[in-house]
């Protein structure tokens, strides 16, 4: 649905340092409309920040976090992250984009920051081409440009990633998940959505991992669909029809998720089913403390909030010779390690 700046400031919500309203109102007239409505939304969400205990100065920089899902449950880790980094370095961030994914949501809202000169821009990028502009308009302006959670555009310009390796991270995980599968056995690896450009890359470096290893499984790739119910029926009927499959792996949260769920009601871990996936949910965690499923890749959304407003604040504070670098976010989260995570309520 499409929805004007003015609306996507409204909806954002701006944390951290306390903005100065006449500088900001002095701003705002020289602005366009939609980088006025962006300003507005700004002065009006003012949060007082904390003094810096760190040793680093206080500084009011405004950053920016476009993104494809802003409702979405799996991103509040990513906004604490955020304002977890701002309070510290007395900066401000607005959260905003698309709850659907709307690419031209989206890009309303990096055309208001970069008409707003905010001082640093965090994007998923979620496609190869569009997003290619508007970065490079943002960097010839000045404005830092970091991806964050998803990086498919091969020949944006941003200037680093922070999040998981999908390829990388399908590839190793097959490589922690293989030794523990019996030898010979057939395998399902489902996958919501085939082909798309955040799952299909986990799934090629999966399979790519599986060859190098001499095959030492067969598999079954299943697309479950996006919707959890359906997973759930998919990964439960393919297990009725495979009695002897010796692993269940999901390429997504949700479908993790499911063979998750499958796996608990026929006690299939009892069996030596081995099963794991991605995207920690609060469901998974549960599952994983009870045996079900053996581990999750978890890409760490909290630290894809913290790292790119420390990168941004550093990037602005050196005057650029500070430059932002690549951070994967890949971890593990086992039964053995399980209770950190809870305890952190980074899954929450």
């Amino acid at each position: 649905m499409e929805r004007d700046a003015h609306a996507q400031a409204e909806a954002g919500q701006w944390c951290g340092k306390t903005v100065n309203r006449r500088a900001a109102l002095g701003k705002a007239g020289k602005l366009t409309l939609a980088a006025a409505a962006f300003t507005a939304g700004l002065r009006r969400s003012q949060v007082p920040a904390a003094h810096s205990s760190s040793g680093l100065p206080n500084q009011p920089y405004r950053f920016i976090f476009i993104n494809h899902m802003t409702s979405n449950a799996y991103f509040i880790p990513t906004k604490n992250g955020a304002a977890s980094a701002c309070k510290l370095l007395g900066c401000s961030f607005l959260w905003t984009g698309s709850e659907t994914s709307d690419i031209g949501e989206m890009l309303k809202g990096m055309e208001a920051a970069i008409a707003a000169k905010v001082d640093g821009i965090a994007i998923s990028i979620i496609d190869k081409l569009a997003f290619n502009g508007a970065t490079a308009e943002a960097l010839a302006a000045g404005i830092p440009v970091l991806a964050y959670n998803s990086d498919v555009a091969p020949d944006n310009k941003r200037l680093a990633y922070v999040g998981l390796d999908p390829y990388a991270s399908g590839y190793n995980s097959a490589i922690k998940w293989l030794p523990m599968v019996k030898r010979g056995g057939r395998v399902m690896l489902a996958i919501a959505t085939p082909g798309s450009l955040n799952l299909q890359p986990r799934l090629d470096g999966f399979l790519k991992a599986i060859d190098d290893a001499g095959n030492p499984v067969k598999y079954d790739i299943v697309a479950t669909g996006p919707l959890l119910g359906g997973m759930l029926s998919t990964v439960e009927a393919y297990y009725l029809s495979h009695p002897k499959v010796v692993g269940l792996f999901g390429i997504s949260g949700e479908d993790t998720l499911a063979c998750g769920q499958v796996t608990m009601r026929y006690g299939l871990a009892a069996k030596g089913v081995i099963t794991a996936g991605y995207d920690l949910l609060p469901q998974t965690l549960t599952l994983i403390a009870s045996g079900s499923v053996a581990f999750c890749a978890y890409d760490q959304p909290y630290l894809q909030g913290l790292q790119p407003v420390l990168q941004l604040y550093l990037y602005q504070l050196s005057n650029s010779t500070m430059y932002p670098v690549d951070t994967d976010t890949v971890t593990y989260v086992t039964k053995q390690n399980w209770s950190k995570y809870r305890a952190l309520g980074q899954s929450e």
